[in-house]
């Protein structure tokens, strides 16, 4: 199995654990915590700022001992958009799970600097993205025009039979206004949840190619290159995007081979 694609634990707690050094970069760290009523999960870590994502169920949230009450309103990812709370570096967080609650914890480098936030379904942005079958929808949880110190995060749902993150682009170069340099974890959720989609990572020059099959919890990591994905007919793909890097915007550089694709 390729190393740039991760399967999640069996059962409840912390399923998926991602940190820079078992990804072998710098900058983005993600988990999944899959908790039953009652159970709990909790962070502290003082150089990382955090994003929560209530990507499905609700729970009580608490932050350097601030209540922040029920969070959490759609039972699926496929249903709606979520509600997610910005913590900074150095705060200590714990959410308690009201039902069967499936969390994001986006991690990147911080100092604090920046105020605890709840971000409320309501304030964020929505946008269709291609054409035909390759129209995928994009919901900006974390983009470059709300505070953070490095996150960006966003989800996307891909329709079954749909292409996604396509053309192939990449921002692996700090080659700004051209390009910026971002890390990037892909999770993947399928609907039906037996469905499965595909991933291919790869460089110009191929020294890095791999294509992967994506099922439903599966993490894939992209440290550099482009990422296209597709979803499989009769499933959708939801994925969680979570991307930082040394300046925290995106500039993205298209595959000259498949550019024309945009302007058909």
């Amino acid at each position: 199995m390729s190393k740039l694609l991760l399967k999640h634990k069996k059962g409840d707690g912390r399923i998926l654990h991602v940190t820079p050094e078992s990804a072998g970069w710098t900058y983005v760290g993600f988990d999944v915590w899959k908790l039953g009523k009652g159970q709990s999960a909790k962070g502290d870590d003082k150089s990382r700022e955090t994003c929560l994502v209530f990507i499905s169920g609700k729970g009580r949230v608490t932050v350097d001992g601030k209540e922040l009450g029920l969070l959490g309103e759609r039972m699926s990812p496929f249903d709606g958009k979520p509600w997610s709370v910005y913590v900074p570096a150095g705060a200590a967080w714990s959410v308690t799970a009201e039902t069967p609650l499936e969390l994001g914890v986006c991690t990147a480098p911080g100092t604090g600097k920046l105020p605890l936030r709840v971000i409320s379904p309501d304030r964020l942005g929505q946008e269709t993205r291609g054409k035909g079958t390759n129209t995928r929808y994009v919901t900006n949880i974390l983009p470059e025009t709300e505070p953070a110190e490095s996150l960006l995060v966003v989800e996307v749902i891909t329709p079954g039979g749909h292409t996604s993150s396509y053309p192939p682009h990449k921002h692996d170069q700090d080659d700004l206004p051209r390009e910026s340099l971002l890390e990037e974890t892909y999770y993947h959720r399928f609907n039906p949840p037996q469905g499965f989609g595909f991933q291919r990572v790869y460089t110009d020059d191929r020294s890095l190619d791999e294509a992967m099959a994506v099922e439903d919890g599966d993490v894939t990591l992209v440290p550099k290159g482009y990422h296209p994905c597709a979803a499989t007919h009769g499933y959708d793909l939801y994925y969680l995007n979570v991307m930082a890097g040394p300046k925290r915007t995106w500039k993205f550089h298209n595959a000259k081979e498949h550019e024309w694709l945009i302007a058909k």
